[in-house]
């Protein structure tokens, strides 16, 4: 028996040593002989009469509403009515700002801000001391290299031979969905179809541009009116059909997304001298190479959908700040980490991300809060949305650069102990991998 297994049979086993049958079946079986409390009101709507009805049903509602709806949250209620349904308030997060990061691109060009929300300690001075390190040689070069968001209805026949009949009809029918997509939003467009065949279901790979827009609901939108029209004109019906199969990879790492692209591809990269990387990282391009062949291994031994740190993470940070769809974090959160030596003993880094999920316009980049910190990177609203991409390239490989070299210089575990647990003392020791020195 394996380790796994036999700490997995030992846990079982000290759950189940102090009950006997007849308790486990009547402390698990369902209980219908009683109401649900508390019963909360049904309608969904945001106002301030709906919130007070729900707080007043709520226990320890007076508690809630000094936490979740303070004066500024109570007054932009209408700000929130189309993000929220049976709304009480908001959770306000701690916002830190790293940076500014100097970025090079195809459309960002400056120096940013980082705006990161996170309860994590250590987090956001990671990533600013990454940015510095950026900063010293120049800033770094990201660029968007594709974007499309996909929409994966699935059609079920009688057989495979009716799936190959439907297929053959659906392949010369691209321009025509295109004009049903073009009837569903004036900002996104199909850009193009891929075709899957599994026995008598068939997979359609919708493939769209979203404008500035994370563009989520905006696909499966235009997804639905090109399912109606497959249903109306289709030589071949379908048994039954659903607007997504589970073939999108949306918010899921996936291996197809991961070689192709969902949302937006970015490629980012910097060179640091090794002055830059001892003074600033305060380690050697040696050691930081040594750690990422080793840990590049390790990810391979573990499964991981590509090689990186902990992408994850400023992902996350940036993504509440800025008001995206935070559980894309799921499928934005994959790619490749590469570190080398250069010729003359510095250091090259690299990354690529496939799946940057966001936007600059709809979803919550419209919150008060969420806008705020678009404005802060001046990257609120039309017309911005590539540049943020390639931000969040470089913010990413800043937190890359900044973890690998606390790793390889021991300080991770120092630096989470001087910053998570000794709060409210200033601390600009650079040693730690998180001061701020210039």
């Amino acid at each position: 028996m394996s380790t796994e297994h036999h700490h997995a049979d030992a846990f079982l086993a000290s759950l189940l040593q102090d009950r006997d049958a007849d308790t486990l079946r009547a402390r698990l079986h369902p209980d219908l002989t009683a109401p649900v409390v508390p019963r909360l009101p049904r309608s969904p709507r945001l106002s301030p009469a709906m919130i007070e009805r729900r707080l007043k049903a709520l226990a320890n509602g007076p508690e809630l509403r000094a936490h979740l709806l303070d004066p500024h949250t109570e007054a932009h209620l209408e700000a929130y009515a189309g993000n929220i349904e049976y709304g009480l308030g908001t959770v306000k997060m701690p916002v830190g700002v790293a940076g500014p990061l100097r970025v090079r691109g195809l459309f960002a060009g400056g120096d940013y801000p980082l705006p990161l929300a996170t309860t994590e300690a250590a987090l956001v001075a990671s990533y600013h001391r990454g940015a510095l390190a950026i900063n010293d040689a120049g800033g770094c070069t990201s660029v968007l290299i594709d974007e499309a968001v996909s929409r994966a209805p699935g059609f079920a026949f009688p057989s495979v031979r009716d799936s190959g009949e439907f297929v053959a009809w659906v392949l010369g029918q691209l321009e025509t969905m295109k004009a049903v997509t073009g009837q569903t939003t004036r900002h996104g467009e199909l850009k193009g179809m891929k075709v899957t065949i599994e026995g008598n279901h068939v997979y359609l790979i919708l493939q769209f541009h979203t404008g500035d827009a994370s563009g989520q609901n905006m696909v499966t939108l235009a997804a639905e009116a090109i399912c109606q029209f497959i249903l109306e004109n289709s030589p071949v019906t379908p048994d039954y059909h659903f607007v997504e199969a589970n073939l999108s990879g949306d918010k899921k790492a996936s291996a197809q997304s991961f070689t192709s692209v969902r949302g937006r591809k970015v490629t980012t990269e910097v060179v640091l001298s090794r002055q830059i990387v001892e003074q600033r990282l305060q380690t050697t391009p040696e050691r930081m190479t040594d750690y990422w062949r080793f840990s590049a291994m390790g990810g391979v031994l573990s499964g991981t959908m590509g090689v990186h740190g902990h992408y994850a993470n400023g992902l996350a940070a940036l993504y509440i700040a800025t008001g995206q769809d935070a559980a894309c974090v799921a499928e934005s959160a994959v790619g490749t980490t590469r570190l080398e030596l250069t010729p003359d003993g510095g250091l090259y880094a690299t990354l690529t991300l496939p799946n940057l999920m966001l936007g600059t316009v709809g979803g919550g980049t419209g919150l008060p809060s969420q806008q705020a910190c678009l404005n802060m990177m001046g990257l609120a609203g039309t017309g911005k949305v590539r540049a943020l991409a390639e931000v969040a390239g470089g913010l990413i490989l800043a937190g890359e650069l900044s973890i690998i070299a606390a790793l390889s210089a021991g300080h991770f575990a120092r630096a989470h102990r001087k910053l998570g647990r000794e709060r409210g003392q200033e601390d600009t020791d650079t040693s730690t991998g998180q001061g701020d020195q210039p």
